[in-house]
Protein backbone atom coordinates (compact mmCIF):
# COMPACT_ATOMS: atom_id res chain seq x y z
CA UNK A 1 0.00 0.00 0.00
CA UNK A 2 1.53 3.27 -0.52
CA UNK A 3 2.97 4.84 2.51
CA UNK A 4 2.94 8.66 4.04
CA UNK A 5 0.26 10.68 5.61
CA UNK A 6 -1.90 14.02 5.05
CA UNK A 7 -0.32 15.59 8.33
CA UNK A 8 2.45 17.79 6.69
CA UNK A 9 -0.95 19.80 5.56
CA UNK A 10 -1.01 21.20 8.77
CA UNK A 11 3.12 22.08 9.06
CA UNK A 12 3.23 19.07 12.23
CA UNK A 13 4.20 16.32 10.24
CA UNK A 14 4.89 13.03 12.56
CA UNK A 15 7.61 10.59 12.16
CA UNK A 16 10.13 12.84 13.44
CA UNK A 17 9.50 16.02 11.32
CA UNK A 18 8.55 19.34 12.40
CA UNK A 19 7.37 20.65 9.31
CA UNK A 20 6.90 20.48 5.63
CA UNK A 21 9.82 22.89 5.16
CA UNK A 22 11.86 20.35 6.86
CA UNK A 23 10.63 17.31 5.44
CA UNK A 24 11.20 19.29 1.72
CA UNK A 25 14.95 20.16 3.42
CA UNK A 26 15.66 16.61 4.16
CA UNK A 27 14.06 15.52 0.93
CA UNK A 28 16.65 17.49 -1.19
CA UNK A 29 19.34 15.95 0.65
CA UNK A 30 17.97 12.74 -0.32
CA UNK A 31 16.76 11.55 3.14
CA UNK A 32 14.65 8.46 2.31
CA UNK A 33 11.90 9.14 4.71
CA UNK A 34 11.83 12.40 3.74
CA UNK A 35 11.46 11.45 0.11
CA UNK A 36 8.49 8.99 0.81
CA UNK A 37 6.60 11.75 2.50
CA UNK A 38 6.43 14.13 -0.19
CA UNK A 39 5.96 11.38 -2.69
CA UNK A 40 2.79 10.31 -0.35
CA UNK A 41 1.83 13.85 -0.64
CA UNK A 42 1.55 13.58 -4.11
CA UNK A 43 -0.31 10.26 -4.48
CA UNK A 44 -2.53 11.77 -1.98
CA UNK A 45 -3.09 14.67 -3.51
CA UNK A 46 -2.65 16.95 -0.68
CA UNK A 47 -3.57 20.76 -0.88
CA UNK A 48 0.22 21.05 -0.03
CA UNK A 49 1.66 20.06 -3.19
CA UNK A 50 1.60 23.55 -4.78
CA UNK A 51 4.10 24.75 -1.61
CA UNK A 52 6.10 21.60 -2.68
CA UNK A 53 5.89 22.56 -6.03
CA UNK A 54 7.27 26.35 -5.71
CA UNK A 55 9.48 25.42 -2.90
CA UNK A 56 11.50 22.44 -5.17
CA UNK A 57 11.05 25.04 -8.47
CA UNK A 58 14.56 25.56 -9.82
CA UNK A 59 16.02 22.94 -8.22
CA UNK A 60 16.46 18.89 -10.55
CA UNK A 61 16.62 18.83 -14.43
CA UNK A 62 19.60 17.03 -14.22
CA UNK A 63 18.22 13.33 -13.63
CA UNK A 64 17.73 11.09 -16.97
CA UNK A 65 14.52 9.72 -16.61
CA UNK A 66 14.35 6.40 -18.11
CA UNK A 67 11.10 4.56 -18.78
CA UNK A 68 10.74 0.98 -19.56
CA UNK A 69 7.59 -0.39 -21.21
CA UNK A 70 6.41 -3.92 -22.63
CA UNK A 71 4.37 -6.81 -21.98
CA UNK A 72 3.53 -8.48 -19.17
CA UNK A 73 6.05 -11.39 -17.92
CA UNK A 74 9.02 -9.76 -20.95
CA UNK A 75 11.11 -9.06 -17.55
CA UNK A 76 10.92 -5.66 -17.14
CA UNK A 77 11.13 -5.76 -13.34
CA UNK A 78 14.12 -7.79 -13.54
CA UNK A 79 15.69 -5.55 -16.27
CA UNK A 80 14.75 -2.81 -13.89
CA UNK A 81 16.81 -4.36 -11.21
CA UNK A 82 20.02 -5.30 -13.17
CA UNK A 83 19.91 -2.05 -14.37
CA UNK A 84 19.86 -0.99 -11.10
CA UNK A 85 23.00 -3.06 -10.08
CA UNK A 86 24.81 -1.80 -13.20
CA UNK A 87 24.29 1.86 -12.42
CA UNK A 88 25.41 1.46 -8.63
CA UNK A 89 28.76 -0.37 -9.31
CA UNK A 90 29.12 2.84 -11.77
CA UNK A 91 28.67 4.95 -8.52
CA UNK A 92 25.50 6.23 -10.16
CA UNK A 93 22.07 7.07 -7.76
CA UNK A 94 18.95 5.61 -8.78
CA UNK A 95 15.56 6.06 -8.01
CA UNK A 96 12.70 4.08 -9.04
CA UNK A 97 9.29 4.55 -9.49
CA UNK A 98 7.25 1.03 -10.14
CA UNK A 99 4.07 1.29 -11.03
CA UNK A 100 1.79 -1.34 -10.27
CA UNK A 101 -1.84 -2.29 -10.74
CA UNK A 102 -4.06 -1.25 -7.83
CA UNK A 103 -5.36 -3.59 -5.20
CA UNK A 104 -9.16 -4.07 -5.98
CA UNK A 105 -9.59 -3.78 -1.59
CA UNK A 106 -7.48 -0.67 -0.75
CA UNK A 107 -6.57 0.92 -4.36
CA UNK A 108 -3.05 0.91 -3.19
CA UNK A 109 -0.29 -0.67 -5.14
CA UNK A 110 0.24 -4.55 -5.31
CA UNK A 111 4.01 -4.02 -4.44
CA UNK A 112 5.18 -6.65 -6.30
CA UNK A 113 8.06 -4.68 -7.84
CA UNK A 114 9.43 -4.39 -4.48
CA UNK A 115 9.45 -7.99 -3.63
CA UNK A 116 11.11 -8.40 -6.57
CA UNK A 117 13.89 -5.66 -6.42
CA UNK A 118 14.42 -6.38 -2.72
CA UNK A 119 18.01 -7.08 -3.05
CA UNK A 120 18.57 -3.06 -3.58
CA UNK A 121 16.25 -2.03 -0.74
CA UNK A 122 18.95 -1.48 2.04
CA UNK A 123 20.94 0.32 -0.60
CA UNK A 124 20.98 4.15 0.66
CA UNK A 125 21.70 5.09 -3.55
CA UNK A 126 18.84 4.11 -4.34
CA UNK A 127 14.72 4.77 -3.48
CA UNK A 128 12.48 2.43 -4.60
CA UNK A 129 8.71 3.23 -4.76
CA UNK A 130 5.44 1.78 -6.11
CA UNK A 131 2.50 3.63 -6.96
CA UNK A 132 -0.60 2.08 -7.96
CA UNK A 133 -2.15 2.67 -11.40
CA UNK A 134 -5.65 3.43 -9.97
CA UNK A 135 -7.10 2.33 -13.23
CA UNK A 136 -5.23 5.16 -14.85
CA UNK A 137 -4.83 4.20 -18.68
CA UNK A 138 -0.94 4.77 -20.76
CA UNK A 139 0.17 2.17 -18.06
CA UNK A 140 1.39 5.09 -15.72
CA UNK A 141 -0.07 6.51 -12.23
CA UNK A 142 -1.46 10.34 -12.61
CA UNK A 143 1.11 10.93 -9.43
CA UNK A 144 3.88 9.94 -12.08
CA UNK A 145 5.27 13.29 -13.29
CA UNK A 146 5.38 15.00 -9.56
CA UNK A 147 7.05 12.00 -8.18
CA UNK A 148 9.41 12.46 -10.67
CA UNK A 149 10.05 16.34 -10.07
CA UNK A 150 10.58 14.92 -6.14
CA UNK A 151 13.00 12.35 -7.32
CA UNK A 152 14.91 15.34 -9.48
CA UNK A 153 15.04 17.93 -6.47
CA UNK A 154 16.25 15.10 -4.20
CA UNK A 155 19.79 14.75 -6.75
CA UNK A 156 18.93 10.68 -8.12
CA UNK A 157 21.49 10.31 -11.17
CA UNK A 158 19.01 7.92 -13.30
CA UNK A 159 14.64 7.83 -12.50
CA UNK A 160 13.71 4.54 -13.86
CA UNK A 161 10.06 4.32 -14.50
CA UNK A 162 8.61 0.70 -14.75
CA UNK A 163 5.04 0.57 -16.36
CA UNK A 164 1.89 -1.72 -15.59
CA UNK A 165 3.11 -3.77 -18.64
CA UNK A 166 -0.76 -3.18 -19.77
CA UNK A 167 0.88 -4.10 -23.62
CA UNK A 168 -0.92 -1.52 -26.44
CA UNK A 169 -1.93 1.26 -23.77
CA UNK A 170 2.10 1.92 -22.23
CA UNK A 171 2.75 4.11 -24.87
CA UNK A 172 2.10 7.72 -22.47
CA UNK A 173 5.76 6.34 -20.91
CA UNK A 174 7.19 8.29 -23.92
CA UNK A 175 5.92 11.41 -22.85
CA UNK A 176 7.54 11.40 -19.96
CA UNK A 177 11.04 9.77 -20.29
CA UNK A 178 13.99 11.26 -22.02
CA UNK A 179 14.67 7.47 -22.87
CA UNK A 180 12.22 5.14 -23.59
CA UNK A 181 12.89 0.78 -23.52
CA UNK A 182 10.43 -1.52 -25.19
CA UNK A 183 11.63 -4.75 -23.64
CA UNK A 184 10.46 -7.78 -25.53
CA UNK A 185 11.11 -11.21 -24.98
CA UNK A 186 10.71 -14.35 -27.36
CA UNK A 187 8.00 -17.03 -27.11
CA UNK A 188 5.47 -14.39 -26.70
CA UNK A 189 4.39 -12.89 -30.36
CA UNK A 190 6.41 -9.62 -29.48
CA UNK A 191 7.77 -8.70 -33.17
CA UNK A 192 3.90 -8.87 -34.21
CA UNK A 193 2.37 -7.12 -31.25
CA UNK A 194 4.61 -4.15 -31.21
CA UNK A 195 3.82 -3.66 -34.23
CA UNK A 196 0.11 -3.41 -33.58
CA UNK A 197 0.47 -1.25 -31.06
CA UNK A 198 2.41 1.26 -32.53
CA UNK A 199 5.32 0.49 -30.23
CA UNK A 200 7.59 0.66 -32.17
CA UNK A 201 7.25 4.51 -32.38
CA UNK A 202 8.47 5.39 -29.02
CA UNK A 203 11.13 3.18 -28.94
CA UNK A 204 14.41 4.86 -28.23
CA UNK A 205 16.26 1.28 -27.70
CA UNK A 206 15.05 -2.48 -27.40
CA UNK A 207 15.69 -4.65 -25.04
CA UNK A 208 15.47 -8.26 -26.22
CA UNK A 209 15.30 -10.23 -22.68
CA UNK A 210 16.00 -14.06 -22.41
CA UNK A 211 17.39 -13.82 -24.97
CA UNK A 212 19.07 -17.56 -24.28
CA UNK A 213 15.41 -18.94 -25.04
CA UNK A 214 14.61 -20.21 -28.39
CA UNK A 215 13.61 -17.45 -31.07
CA UNK A 216 15.68 -14.62 -29.62
CA UNK A 217 17.50 -14.10 -32.72
CA UNK A 218 13.86 -14.45 -34.67
CA UNK A 219 12.77 -11.36 -32.54
CA UNK A 220 15.61 -9.02 -33.32
CA UNK A 221 15.30 -10.17 -37.13
CA UNK A 222 12.27 -9.04 -37.06
CA UNK A 223 12.91 -5.82 -35.09
CA UNK A 224 15.85 -5.15 -37.91
CA UNK A 225 13.08 -5.57 -40.78
CA UNK A 226 10.63 -3.66 -39.19
CA UNK A 227 12.92 -0.92 -39.05
CA UNK A 228 14.10 -1.11 -42.15
CA UNK A 229 10.40 0.42 -42.90
CA UNK A 230 11.09 3.11 -41.39
CA UNK A 231 12.12 6.97 -42.45
CA UNK A 232 15.74 6.68 -41.70
CA UNK A 233 17.97 9.30 -40.47
CA UNK A 234 18.53 10.61 -36.56
CA UNK A 235 18.85 8.09 -33.80
CA UNK A 236 17.97 4.57 -34.48
CA UNK A 237 16.92 2.48 -31.53
CA UNK A 238 19.53 -0.37 -31.17
CA UNK A 239 18.95 -3.47 -29.96
CA UNK A 240 20.30 -4.74 -27.28
CA UNK A 241 20.13 -8.32 -26.57
CA UNK A 242 19.98 -9.37 -22.52
CA UNK A 243 19.41 -12.16 -19.97
CA UNK A 244 18.15 -10.01 -17.22
CA UNK A 245 18.43 -12.67 -14.36
CA UNK A 246 22.16 -13.37 -14.88
CA UNK A 247 23.16 -9.76 -15.62
CA UNK A 248 24.21 -10.40 -19.31
CA UNK A 249 23.80 -7.80 -22.06
CA UNK A 250 22.79 -5.06 -18.94
CA UNK A 251 26.34 -3.52 -19.07
CA UNK A 252 25.77 -2.86 -22.94
CA UNK A 253 22.32 -1.49 -22.75
CA UNK A 254 23.61 0.66 -20.20
CA UNK A 255 25.89 2.24 -22.86
CA UNK A 256 23.11 2.25 -25.09
CA UNK A 257 21.01 4.31 -22.85
CA UNK A 258 24.37 6.83 -22.08
CA UNK A 259 24.70 7.07 -25.70
CA UNK A 260 21.30 8.16 -26.30
CA UNK A 261 21.30 10.73 -23.74
CA UNK A 262 24.77 12.14 -25.23
CA UNK A 263 22.62 12.21 -29.03
CA UNK A 264 19.66 14.27 -26.80
CA UNK A 265 22.14 16.49 -25.66
CA UNK A 266 24.22 17.17 -29.13
CA UNK A 267 20.94 17.13 -31.32
CA UNK A 268 19.03 19.86 -28.91
CA UNK A 269 16.22 17.30 -28.36
CA UNK A 270 16.52 16.67 -24.77
CA UNK A 271 15.10 20.27 -23.84
CA UNK A 272 12.47 20.10 -26.69
CA UNK A 273 11.66 16.62 -24.88
CA UNK A 274 11.53 17.92 -20.93
CA UNK A 275 9.51 21.12 -22.59
CA UNK A 276 6.71 18.93 -24.37
CA UNK A 277 6.48 16.56 -20.51
CA UNK A 278 6.18 19.94 -18.84
CA UNK A 279 3.61 21.21 -21.02
CA UNK A 280 1.46 17.70 -20.38
CA UNK A 281 2.09 18.32 -17.01
CA UNK A 282 0.77 21.79 -17.14
CA UNK A 283 -2.03 20.98 -19.07
CA UNK A 284 -2.76 17.92 -16.63
CA UNK A 285 -2.96 20.16 -13.87
CA UNK A 286 -5.00 22.78 -15.29
CA UNK A 287 -8.03 20.32 -16.46
CA UNK A 288 -7.90 18.72 -13.46
CA UNK A 289 -8.25 21.95 -11.77
CA UNK A 290 -11.31 23.00 -14.17
CA UNK A 291 -12.95 19.73 -13.11
CA UNK A 292 -12.73 20.75 -9.51
CA UNK A 293 -14.06 23.94 -10.49
CA UNK A 294 -16.83 22.19 -12.19
CA UNK A 295 -17.90 20.06 -9.59
CA UNK A 296 -17.81 22.91 -7.57
CA UNK A 297 -19.84 24.81 -9.02
CA UNK A 298 -22.40 22.80 -10.65
CA UNK A 299 -22.30 19.39 -9.17
CA UNK A 300 -24.13 16.32 -10.64
CA UNK A 301 -27.44 18.14 -10.62
CA UNK A 302 -26.52 20.50 -13.16
CA UNK A 303 -24.79 17.53 -15.22
CA UNK A 304 -27.90 15.16 -15.16
CA UNK A 305 -29.85 18.13 -16.20
CA UNK A 306 -27.86 19.08 -19.13
CA UNK A 307 -27.85 15.16 -20.04
CA UNK A 308 -31.73 14.89 -19.77
CA UNK A 309 -31.92 18.01 -21.67
CA UNK A 310 -29.65 16.15 -24.77
CA UNK A 311 -31.42 13.06 -24.42
CA UNK A 312 -34.61 14.67 -24.61
CA UNK A 313 -33.67 16.22 -27.62
CA UNK A 314 -34.22 20.02 -26.52
CA UNK A 315 -30.30 20.61 -26.29
CA UNK A 316 -27.32 19.40 -28.23
CA UNK A 317 -24.23 18.42 -26.41
CA UNK A 318 -21.97 21.25 -27.44
CA UNK A 319 -25.10 23.81 -25.93
CA UNK A 320 -25.41 22.04 -23.15
CA UNK A 321 -21.57 22.07 -22.50
CA UNK A 322 -21.16 25.25 -23.07
CA UNK A 323 -23.55 26.59 -20.78
CA UNK A 324 -22.20 24.33 -17.90
CA UNK A 325 -18.29 26.06 -18.73
CA UNK A 326 -20.15 29.51 -18.42
CA UNK A 327 -21.00 28.80 -15.10
CA UNK A 328 -18.18 28.78 -14.03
Amino acid sequence: MTEGTHAAETGSVRSGFSGLAEVISRARARETRAVARLISLVEHDSPALREVAAALTGTGGQAHVVGLTGSPGVGKSTTTSALTAVLRSAGRSVGILAVDPSSPFTGGALLGDRIRMSEHATDPGVFIRSLASRGQLGGLSAAVPQALRVLDAAGFDVILIETVGVGQAELEIASLADTTLVVLAPGMGDGIQAVKAGILEIADIFVVNKADRDGAANVSRDLRHMQSYGPGGGWVAPIVKTVASSGDGIGDLLEQIDGHMAHLRSSGSLAARRQRRAAQEIESIALASVRQRFADANGPAALDAAAHDVVAGTSDPYQAADRLLDSL
